[in-house]
């Protein structure tokens, strides 16, 4: 009976110890890595599907059995506003646990956190924030971003309105960063053109009447309007065009164009806007992402723009995967990254950490949904915009 019980013994140490061994090779160190968008606020919408879009990417990557790290996710809330934002980069930056963040939708917000990510060595993926000064105003090698910039956007946007046979424009625009950016791309890419800008109004982010401005443009007859600024902003502009009885037909840069904008607009249908980008459902890895990001049952929808934060967290992960969870060794292998296929398409960082890939795609509301425009039946002739 001794010696059963010895073999017993011996056999059932043995299985602790395999037990033992199999659990140190599976665990994995943890990484935590930062996202950062407006989860609540105005454009909360835009905030809260970059930030499902993200932990899906982290969720994929901690499934994986080649990852080499398990990963966490640490979440702020900007607001849109730039006073919040450099407190909650602050806070992500000076977090020494975090080794990198996907950051920021609204280019009010990461013009100004910029300097806080460099002076605390943390390397961040824009995800959404569009202003050329993001990445050209200066020179932070930990600055990256996969979307592209508003100059391009707004050189398609007047070869696109230009060639539609549009001659005489009114700008709106807010006077944050972002607006007075498109502002001054679109006017400039305007002088090339046959095109006339026959005013341009700057009106605050938060402002309720636009009585004043609209009332002037449509004594100056314009035959477009064109609106530079966010969604929230954007519906009240519409709305009082409509009340207001203005037929110029709308426009908008990329920041209009979310579910948001045509359930609160009383005259949505018709509306143009330039996204950066293509739409999700025909980008390389789009449906990929949508089947997925359906999979995972978020409440919220991905919206426009979940795509690029998914990207940007994926980017970012390939990178601390290459180089391990340190700071700077992550921002030297975003820096020496090759091309290579995201879902948003091929992602390549120039010397400013900028994608120098980037498409826009015109689109137009049409029957209650944003369509590319040569898909659409305004394309096609079977619709027509105001003034054609």
């Amino acid at each position: 009976m001794k010696q059963i019980f010895r073999i017993a013994s011996i056999l059932a140490l043995g299985a602790l110890a395999v037990t033992a061994t199999n659990g140190m090779a599976n665990a994995k160190d943890k990484v935590t890595v930062g996202y950062i968008g407006p989860i609540t606020g105005k454009v909360s919408a835009h905030g809260i599907a970059g930030r499902n879009s993200a932990d899906l990417a982290i969720n994929l990557r901690n499934q994986d059995p080649n990852s080499k790290y398990e990963y966490e996710l640490v979440a702020l809330d900007d607001e849109c506003k730039p006073n919040i934002g450099i407190q909650v980069a602050t806070k992500m930056a000076t977090d020494k646990h975090v080794s990198g963040a996907v950051t920021h939708f609204c280019s009010a917000v990461a013009t100004g956190a910029v300097r806080i990510y460099h002076q605390f060595h943390l390397p961040v993926v824009v995800w959404g924030a569009i202003s050329p000064s993001v990445t050209y105003g200066n020179d932070y090698k930990e600055i990256h971003r996969t979307i592209g910039t508003l100059t391009s956007q707004n050189k398609v946007a007047v070869d696109f309105l230009t060639g539609l046979g549009y001659k005489k424009y009114v700008v709106i625009y807010d006077t944050t960063d972002y607006g007075k950016g498109h502002l001054e791309a679109f006017a400039n890419d305007l002088l090339a053109t046959d095109g006339e800008l026959l005013e341009a109004y700057g009106v605050a982010a938060d402002q309720q009447d636009f009585t004043a401005e609209l009332t002037k443009a449509k004594s100056l007859n314009p035959e477009v309007i064109y609106f530079a600024g966010l969604s929230d902003l954007g519906i009240r502009v519409r709305n009082q065009m409509e009340k207001l009885g203005i037929e110029a037909q709308f426009a908008g840069v990329s920041g209009i164009i979310s579910d948001t904008f045509i359930d609160g607009t009383t005259a949505s249908e018709g509306s143009l806007a330039m996204r950066q980008g293509a739409p999700v459902e025909v980008m390389p890895g789009g449906p990929e992402f949508i089947k997925k990001y359906a999979d995972a049952d978020y409440k919220d929808p991905a919206e426009a723009y979940g795509v690029y934060a998914y990207a940007a967290m994926n980017v970012l992960l390939d990178a601390v995967e290459e180089a391990g969870p340190d700071r700077q060794a992550i921002t030297k292998a975003l820096n020496t990254m090759p091309a290579k296929e995201y879902s948003i398409g091929m992602v390549e960082f120039d010397d400013h950490g900028q994608n120098v890939n980037s498409l826009v795609t015109p689109l137009v509301v049409q029957d209650g949904a944003w369509v590319t425009w040569d898909e659409s039946e305004y394309a096609s002739g079977k619709r027509t915009l105001k003034g054609k």
